[in-house]
This record gives C-alpha cells, sequence and structure tokens, in this order.
C-alpha cells in the first residue's frame, strides 16, 4: 500500500468516526501533521443572532397549545428580524414537550409512550408555518420538534435548520437522551450536525447534552465558531441555573461561541441568551415567565490566543518526557 493510500484511509476513517466532511478530515489531519492548510475560521466572521424562550407546552393532545406556540414563535421571529437578526435560535421542542406521563400508555403510570395521542398534524402545520415565515423574512431559524419516523418506531427529539428561503437544510436529532426519554419516548440520533450560515459554523445540541463535554469536543476538533444548545431545562426549573453554568463552562473551556435557548419557565434562574468565548453573556432575555428574545453579534477574530492556543493543543500527541533521573523519581523532595 502507498503512502498516499494510506492516508486516504485515514481520512476516510476519521469522518466516518467523527460524522465530519471528508473535506474536514482532510484539513484536521493535514494540520495536525504539520502542512500549512487554511481553515474555515481563519477569516473574521460576524453573524446577528437572536435567542429567544418561548412558552413551555407539555400537554401532547393539545392542538390549540401548539397552534399558540406557533403563533408566539413567528412574532419572535418577526421582532428578531427587526432587530437585525440574521438567525433565530428556538428551544427543544419549541411548539410541545410532551409530558411523559401524559404520553404514558399507562397513565398515570409512567410507561412506554402513545404517540398516537400526539398532536402530528397540528405540529406539521405550524412547522410549515414557521418556514413560511422564515422565507418572507430571510431569516435562518433553528426550532426544536420531535421527528416522526417509520411506523412504530419511536419519534426523534430534533432540531430543524430552516434555511432563509424556508427550506430544511438539516436536522440534528438529540444523541444523549436522558433515562426515560431512551427507553420510554424516543429513539436517538448518531451524528453530530454541523451547519455553515455566511461563513459562520455552527454545531447543534439538545436536551441534557451540556452535561458531556466530549460532544462539544468534537464540535472544537471540527473548527465551528459556535454551538447552538436547545433544552428544556431541568425537571425542577429552578435547578436551571446549572444548564447555564455549563454552557459558559463549556464556552470557555472550547472557545466557543454559545447560543443557550430554554423555556421562559426557566427565566427567573436562567434566561435564554447568547455567551461568548470567555463565557461571558453577551445578549440574555428578561428573567421573567414571559416570552423574549436577546439578540447579540457572534464575532470571531482568527487572531484570538486562546482559541488557536487551544486548536494547536489538540494536534499535539504529548510531551516528549525529559530524560532526566529526577523526573523519573517520584518518592523524593
Amino acid at each position: 500500500m502507498t503512502a498516499n493510500s494510506a492516508f486516504k484511509r485515514r481520512v476516510r476513517a476519521r469522518a466516518a468516526r467523527t460524522g465530519e466532511s471528508y473535506t474536514a478530515a482532510l484539513r484536521h489531519l493535514r494540520s495536525v501533521e504539520g502542512a500549512l492548510v487554511t481553515r474555515p475560521t481563519d477569516r473574521p466572521v460576524r453573524l446577528r443572532i437572536a435567542v429567544a424562550q418561548t412558552t413551555h407546552r407539555d400537554d401532547p393532545a393539545d392542538a390549540a397549545g401548539v397552534a399558540a406556540n406557533g403563533a408566539e414563535v413567528r412574532a419572535l421571529m418577526e421582532r428578531a428580524r427587526g432587530e437585525g437578526a440574521d438567525l433565530i435560535h428556538l428551544p427543544e421542542a419549541t411548539l410541545c414537550f410532551p409530558s411523559k406521563r401524559r404520553l404514558s400508555s399507562t397513565e398515570p403510570e409512567l410507561g412506554e409512550a402513545d404517540w398516537d395521542r400526539f398532536a402530528w398534524d397540528a405540529l406539521t402545520a405550524e412547522l410549515r408555518e414557521v418556514a413560511a415565515t422564515a422565507a418572507r423574512l430571510g431569516l435562518w431559524t433553528v426550532v426544536g420538534a420531535q421527528h416522526r419516523l417509520s411506523g412504530p418506531t419511536r419519534p426523534h427529539t430534533s432540531l430543524y435548520v430552516i434555511g432563509p428561503d424556508g427550506s430544511v437544510v438539516t436536522r440534528y436529532d438529540e444523541r444523549v437522551l436522558s433515562h426515560t426519554k431512551e427507553t420510554l419516548m424516543y429513539t436517538p440520533g448518531h451524528r453530530p450536525v454541523v451547519v455553515d450560515v455566511g461563513g459562520v459554523r455552527l454545531g447543534l445540541a439538545s436536551g441534557l447534552e451540556v452535561h458531556f463535554p466530549h460532544l462539544f469536543a468534537g464540535y472544537a476538533e471540527q473548527d465551528v465558531h459556535g454551538v447552538l444548545f436547545s433544552t428544556a431545562g431541568p425537571g425542577e426549573p429552578d435547578q436551571a441555573a446549572t444548564f447555564a453554568r455549563e454552557a459558559r463552562a463549556l464556552a470557555s473551556q472550547y472557545s466557543l461561541w454559545m447560543g443557550y435557548a430554554a423555556p421562559s419557565s426557566n427565566a427567573p434562574w436562567a434566561p435564554s441568551g447568547l455567551i461568548d468565548p470567555h463565557g461571558r453573556w453577551v445578549a440574555r432575555c428578561a428573567a421573567q415567565v414571559e416570552p423574549d428574545v436577546a439578540v447579540g453579534d457572534l464575532v470571531h477574530d482568527p487572531a484570538d490566543p486562546g482559541r488557536r492556543w487551544r486548536r494547536s493543543l489538540r494536534g499535539r500527541t504529548g510531551p516528549t518526557p525529559v530524560e532526566d533521573p529526577r523526573s523519573v523519581q517520584h518518592t523524593t523532595f
């Protein structure tokens, strides 16, 4: 086997493992091996992002409630565009986050979800209206919703990325589910998703994935500028501050911008907002139980020393041990 063939196999293996494109995997391996490679994040970029908080609804059969949230979302989209936003980022299961007990086939006991109880027609109708509004406003829209699968297969809990022409550009399916979600309600996703919005590379995460740093490390390896994290928050809203603290820590740890979108029921403890790569809030919704939107600018500076340093460390295999007897001996002063 030639060296070139072996290298191509390594590129394909990395692409399969990480979910990134062949080109992204090629860039990574070339940079690790010392070649000069121009990356997508090597130039200044700016994106104006609106992060929203919306009303929490948990009745899976409440078609009127789904419609009300759809109208609320569209009003926030109008407001975001009026403030110059290029993209609006919405919470997990934006239109309805179904109660596990109300959806249970053994209600009031907790059991396998009966998805025939869910207001699918209302959800689909509202998503289409959201897409039409995105097209009318020319607004990128990231909205949380259930994605129905075939037959009796449980749905994904997903984030749809709708382009400024109203088309579905891609979809992220939550990968790391809670015990109840995975055993009774949903089918987990299996791959990361990165979307390019005007040169800004954004990863997607959902639910309780903020607890799992390796997901964000994976996005950092793909050279994203930021991650849009949508959540319905913890079981008890007054614990939501923990999720927000973790999002800030991840932003700082990996030098990433972070969109933090949660329902308004969490707002008194952790309003939605935009976090910069130093873990600071750049824009934040009102700390009140009401729908709101906060608008801020994601600005990437390729000269940022923190990001460059962290990226260089990811390409290292580890330091070379020093040949010194006092380094090897661990039982003396």
